[in-house]
């Protein structure tokens, strides 16, 4: 998210909102179907990363800009890094 400096920024853009939380879905799917394959494969936080992706598609509650603003800035990093270890 180089383009989206602050949560105010990233509040005030709904296209980057959806981009980020359709990505963040796909993320969630994925991760979804690799453990449904395997599930001895160890990538922490990810029945957290599915959770999300349910409430990002399903709706539970409402989205908060927040936390999906929290896990593309801080957390998917982390996950790519535990990711290429695999």
């Amino acid at each position: 998210m180089s383009t989206v400096k602050s949560l105010q920024a990233y509040e005030e853009d709904k296209l980057i909102r959806r981009a980020v939380e359709r990505e963040l879905e796909i993320i969630g799917e994925a991760l979804n179907r690799i453990l449904k394959i395997d599930p001895s494969i160890t990538i922490p936080n990810a029945r957290k990363i599915i959770s999300l992706r349910n409430k990002i598609i399903h709706g539970y509650d409402e989205v908060d800009n927040v936390i999906i603003y929290t896990v593309a800035t801080k957390h998917v990093d982390i996950l790519k890094e535990d990711i290429e270890k695999l």
